[in-house]
């Protein structure tokens, strides 16, 4: 039987120091590394470990085709070398040959699975391919393959076995009695990840760099975690220090342009998609990414063409299809059509792909005047994603019901004068597919007036003052808020405006902060923010909750999955709004979306005016503004108001009885408050 390595002595003595002497060499200098590794190989020929040095540092100084002849070589001498298979399989990914790549380090790793850096590398592998659960599986083997220690070994088997409490109950009491053991630390804060208790997570894991700057699965978990709780500045930063010591990792240049993405530097991010793809053609969800950029800045027809590329490479990508349909102006074609029933068909379809293709199928038939069958998509397809998430409605009603308790008429009369007097921000809220991207399109097109994006800001800080880290744990917000003295308004206050400079790019006195989620937090708004300006985009209660019902959003707005849910959701809203019209006369400008279709100059005049800027002819012709627009409606707004969208909820109304039941007497008193 053939070993898993070339029969050869272990190395010892001047050998084993003159190997690791190498493998140190690679990260900092793979030119020295190949000169060491040569030099080995004068005194003992053949030597392999000295062989797989050389491929290794070929490939990082660029020469992946040197690398990967001189591993094919080695194979054929003896195909169950796993270090050798190992070096292939990075050889051919860094060739961009993606499948092969997977199957090569698969087939090392099936020979010794011991090869840490094997798992990590599938991991990879995996991510950029689109398996996400299969690259957390390889990144758990990892950490699993990383240890040494029995008991953490343990807590790493409970981690890949999905035992959460076990692994971390073992990992604190580890580091009780090793606090300095970064391993134990990373572990812990992936587990923290797990749970999503990511601030938790960044602490640990900076806790980690200090202890070891240069360990840069910790750094690359920093970065990515960093981004998902929004702090893009300091994910730039991690991802700019991995590529400082590895330029030409796939995974940190795909992270680093996910994150220009995140602050608006779109041009940047898809120059850097576009060196990615040429390299790395065969990687359909990063056609997708790219596909995203492109959207966003207008470049309509290469976007749709990335999209299609995507789905070519993988034909049941469901959210590539979800992508063109998210589109709203674009028209699948009959074989798109017949492509979406065939991969709907399939037995084994993955839930998030089935997940997609119902919405986008829904949106296909929709156009096609197909309502019976659209709607019946649109329904399947709720209720898949109603069986993914955890929604409590009754939950969710006492947390819109909870700011009318605390933000009274006396708070905000005692609190007068205090939070930060900046008058920069001007908030577009409401709830989602209710006209409030075309009210940024519109605000955008002045002089004086920025728009950024939809901005997490400031329900991250309403998150940090809940101080929860768990689900179970009751949140101190929002009657945190009113125990805040004057200074830590203003502080709050302050923040938001430095949390959010990132997002600017001219030198505008004013910008839009689109979050529509923000009417909940219109409270902390008032009180760190005085000078704001608030918006309330409206729609039709029929036209905006079925419009939400049908789109599949990316993250969160759970209350929209199911025409109940969302129905209850609206006139919890309009309640909610209805008190601070009432406490904060005012102070927060209404803008009903039928009236700026029929009216566009006076309402947008009327905007204006609340805004205190003076009207100008730009903001009627806001389709020929060149921005880059983020949301869903991004193609519907670079065009003329139209009232074509208003009633495109009555083709649905036979099987809309939930919703209006729902909704009540706040859907007979549209545009009106009950």
């Amino acid at each position: 039987m053939t070993n898993a390595q070339p029969k050869t002595e272990e190395p010892t003595g001047t050998l084993a120091v003159a190997l690791e002497h190498a493998e140190r060499l690679l990260a900092i200098s793979p030119d020295l590394a190949e000169e060491q590794a040569r030099e080995i190989l004068k005194v003992i020929p053949g030597q392999p470990d000295a062989e797989v040095l050389i491929a290794s540092a070929q490939r990082r100084k660029g020469d992946p085709e040197a690398a990967r002849a001189a591993m094919e070589k080695a194979l054929a001498r003896n195909p169950k070398w796993a270090k050798a298979r190992l070096e292939l399989g990075l050889a051919l990914a860094a060739l961009g040959e993606g499948k092969k790549a997977i199957a090569e380090i698969e087939r090392a790793l099936s020979i010794d699975p011991a090869l840490a850096n094997g798992w990590r590398a599938l991991g990879d592998q995996l991510t950029l391919a689109g398996d996400i659960e299969g690259a957390d599986r390889a990144y758990m083997r990892h950490i699993k393959s990383s240890t040494k220690d029995p008991v953490l070994l343990e807590a790493a088997s409970a981690l890949v076995d999905g035992r959460i409490a076990v692994a971390e109950q073992l990992t604190r009491n580890y580091l009780k009695q090793h606090p300095t053991d970064v391993a134990a630390i990373r572990m812990l804060a992936e587990i923290a990840a797990r749970v999503g208790r990511y601030h938790d997570a960044v602490t640990l894991l900076k806790r980690c760099l200090e202890l070891s700057p240069s360990f840069a699965a910790a750094r690359h978990n920093l970065a990515i975690v960093q981004l998902r709780v929004s702090n893009v500045a300091e994910a730039l930063e991690e991802t700019r220090t991995l590529l400082k010591t590895d330029a030409r990792n796939p995974n940190y240049r795909t992270l680093y342009s996910a994150a220009l993405v995140r602050i608006g530097e779109f041009e940047e991010a898809i120059r850097n998609y576009e060196i990615l793809l040429k390299e790395y053609p065969n990687q359909p969800k990063s056609w997708m990414s790219f596909g995203h950029a492109l959207k966003t800045v207008g470049r309509t027809g290469e976007c749709i063409e990335a999209y299609r590329r995507a789905i070519r490479m993988m034909p049941t990508l469901g959210e590539a299809y979800w992508s063109l349909a998210n589109l709203k102006t674009f028209r699948f074609e009959d074989e798109e059509i017949k492509a979406m029933r065939a991969a709907l068909a399939r037995a084994h379809l993955e839930e998030e792909d089935r997940l997609h293709l119902l919405f986008a199928l829904g949106k296909a038939l929709e156009d096609r005047g197909e309502y019976a069958e659209s709607f019946a998509c649109y329904d399947k397809a709720n209720a898949l994603r109603q069986s993914q998430i955890i929604y409590d409605e009754e939950d969710a009603t006492e947390r819109l019901d909870r700011p009318r308790k605390v933000f009274t008429r006396a708070l905000f009369e005692e609190r007068k004068g205090q939070g930060c007097p900046a008058p920069d921000p001007i908030f577009v809220v409401g709830l989602p597919r209710a006209g409030s991207t075309l009210i940024e399109q519109i605000l955008s097109s002045h002089s004086k007036i920025e728009g950024t994006s939809e901005l997490p800001d400031i329900m991250s800080i309403a998150k940090r003052l809940g101080g929860r880290s768990r689900a179970s744990e009751e949140s101190k917000y929002p009657e945190i808020v009113a125990t805040l003295s004057a200074d830590q308004l203003a502080e709050l206050g302050a923040e938001y405006i430095e949390r959010t400079r990132v997002q600017r790019k001219t030198d505008k006195p004013f910008f839009i902060d689109k979050m529509p989620n923000n009417f909940s937090h219109i409270g902390l708004i008032r009180l760190i923010l005085p000078n704001a300006k608030i918006i309330d985009a409206r729609r039709h209660p029929l036209a905006c909750c079925f419009s939400g019902f049908k789109q599949h959003f990316a993250h969160g707005q759970y209350f929209s999955y199911g025409l109940d849910r969302i129905g209850r959701y609206y006139r919890d809203y309009v309640f909610l709004m209805k008190h601070f019209d009432e406490v904060l006369p005012g102070a927060v400008h209404r803008v009903i979306h039928e009236k700026l279709v029929a009216d566009p100059e006076g309402e947008i005049r009327r905007m204006l005016d609340y805004c205190g800027v003076p009207f100008e002819p730009a903001c009627l012709e806001f389709h020929k503004t060149e921005r880059a627009i983020r949301t869903a409606s991004s193609e519907q707004v670079r065009r003329p108001i139209s009232d074509a969208g208003l009633d495109q909820w009555r083709h649905y109304e036979p099987w809309l009885g939930p919703l209006k039941a729902a909704l009540g007497d706040v859907l007979d008193a549209y545009p009106e408050t009950p």
